[in-house]
């Protein structure tokens, strides 16, 4: 039986670990620079931009979602933004990827927000496959736009 609920601060290993079991997935593990206390002390600060659910199948930690709120100009109202999903491999093929997705679209409805957006890696075959069929439209007109490290500190040397 699938179970959400918000992760607690005695989650933080357990979203540390999904992080990085996610990033081998992608295989982007030498990109991780967030630790159990800077995850901690995102998610549980006074005021935390950033939430966390955690998917248990029979009490076991399945997945997670790691999402904040965004705002649409153009739709004047705020949205939500997936930024990561994961559903470790035994687990998959349960509903529970399904079951995050459609935790987080009840919340859009729920507070009125316009929208639900996510990335995906172009080389993710079944994680496109999987989205499309939940109703998700890949945007493929737009690109993301990125700066970190030294290029984001150039630019804000401008």
């Amino acid at each position: 039986m699938i179970h959400i609920r918000p992760a607690a601060r005695a989650d933080s290993a357990l979203v540390a670990a999904f992080v990085r079991e996610l990033a081998d997935y992608e295989k982007l593990s030498h990109e991780v620079e967030a630790s159990e206390e800077t995850l901690a002390d995102a998610l549980f600060a006074q005021n935390p931009r950033v939430f966390c659910d955690i998917a248990e199948w029979d009490g076991a930690p399945a997945g997670f979602a790691l999402w904040f709120y965004t705002f649409s100009s153009f739709r004047g109202r705020h949205g939500i933004w997936l930024e990561d999903i994961f559903v470790r491999p035994q687990f998959r093929g349960a509903g529970i990827g399904k079951a995050l997705l459609a935790h987080l679209a009840r919340r859009c409805v729920a507070e009125g927000l316009g929208r639900f957006e996510w990335s995906v890696l172009d080389w993710n075959a079944p994680s496109i496959a999987f989205y499309e069929a939940q109703g998700a439209k890949l945007m493929q007109e737009w690109k993301i736009c990125r700066t970190a490290g030294a290029a984001l500190e150039n630019l804000a040397e401008k």
